[in-house]
């Protein structure tokens, strides 16, 4: 096994090309970006690739080359710029070592002005759509990604709206761009034959463009008449947000009917969802929106707005609302509560929306994408 510390070339006797994968930013607690890393590296081996991790015990039969473990969101901002500093230093070296024709970065991260070819996955353009300028992310975005993009030799995105946003905050050419839909893992995220219970979900960050107040608001005007129903807000806390979320959740007085979950394990997820009324998914963009998905696929029937790329997601099987009206978010959950019928049809329409969406062929598609460069 190859060691990758920060500053440490990689010794090896290969002469071969080869495709580096990047995965230095895989967390023990998985959310979005390493969901999606995790679920496509299986389908990357016909292309032999070398692996770049920490986390060497998920990828049994791969040829994998050590990273340091310190360079995760997990370790905050130091994460970050430690993981940037790698990848500005070690990952051209070990590039330049292991004479590799191609990197596979599943985040817009790649080495910039040092000859490594690249191929870079962007999830979405929320800190330029919804920019905070003392925001360290939001400047990354706005000074560090145009040159990922216009550097890389080739983009994937998670959508067409992606795309779309890439050739309008990037000036990039579409035939520089593939959109490949993410997915779902079909074996974990299924119906179960569990009782609904009378909570709605959220699950998710709780940044300000989830709109998570709107859909607290909602939820304080269908208390006043529904008095069994609880709210569930399923995530990891964020002292940024979350204390002002709790507290109008006291101010409405509906404290103890908004429940604050924290981070819910992979493992338990499936039951979380299947046994809630619906999923309520406020949010005012999304470059995907993979906690839509995960609900279709259970038949528990979503509550969003047509935002970014999630009509690309729900189709016909989401009860779309105006998430900016409080009124119509509140009149969406009185829905589910109040007529079965629908309930049922939402279900029904939602196992068949999930059907078009598959690990399979978003990790067949990159496969391919990856192999025209390599």
């Amino acid at each position: 096994m190859d060691s990758l510390g920060r500053g440490n070339s990689v010794a090896t006797n290969s002469v071969q090309p080869e495709l580096l994968v990047n995965l230095s930013l895989l967390m023990q607690k998985p959310t979005g970006i390493s969901t999606y890393a995790l679920n496509i590296v299986p389908h990357l081996r016909s292309l032999s690739p070398t692996l770049l991790t920490a986390q060497n015990s998920q990828f049994p039969g791969f040829r994998v080359a050590h990273t340091p473990v310190d360079l995760t969101p997990e370790f905050g901002s130091r994460g970050h710029l430690r993981r940037l500093w790698w990848t500005q230093t070690t990952l051209p070296q070990t590039y330049r070592q292991r004479q590799s024709s191609l990197i596979f970065s599943p985040v817009p991260e790649i080495p910039l002005w040092q000859g490594c070819r690249t191929v870079a996955m962007v999830h979405d353009f929320i800190p330029l759509r919804f920019p905070r300028w003392k925001s360290p992310l939001t400047q990354y975005f706005r000074w560090v990604v145009p040159q990922v993009l216009q550097q890389a030799v080739h983009l994937v995105c998670n959508s067409e709206s992606t795309a779309a946003d890439i050739v309008r905050f990037g000036g990039v050419s579409c035939d520089r761009i593939t959109p490949i839909p993410l997915a779902y893992d079909a074996e974990h995220f299924r119906p179960l034959e569990l009782p609904r219970q009378n909570y709605f979900l959220y699950l998710g960050r709780q940044d300000t463009y989830k709109n998570l107040d709107s859909m607290i608001a909602a939820f304080g005007k269908v208390a006043q008449g529904d008095r069994d129903c609880e709210l569930w807000i399923a995530g990891s806390q964020d002292p940024r947000f979350s204390p002002q979320l709790k507290a109008q959740a006291a101010e409405l007085g509906i404290a103890e009917r908004v429940k604050f979950l924290e981070y819910v394990p992979y493992s338990d997820l499936p039951q979380l969802i299947n046994q809630a009324q619906a999923l309520i998914f406020p949010s005012l963009w999304e470059g995907f929106g993979l906690p839509v998905l995960e609900a279709l696929a259970c038949g528990t029937p979503v509550i969003a707005g047509q935002h970014g790329a999630l009509p690309e997601v729900g189709g016909e099987a989401v009860l779309w609302v105006d998430v900016k009206d409080i009124e119509a978010i509140a009149q969406g959950i009185r829905r589910i509560l109040h007529d079965p019928q629908l309930s049922n049809q939402l279900s029904l329409a939602s196992l068949a929306q999930a059907q078009k969406f598959s690990w399979t062929t978003t990790g067949e598609q990159t496969a391919a994408v990856l192999e025209q460069f390599l």
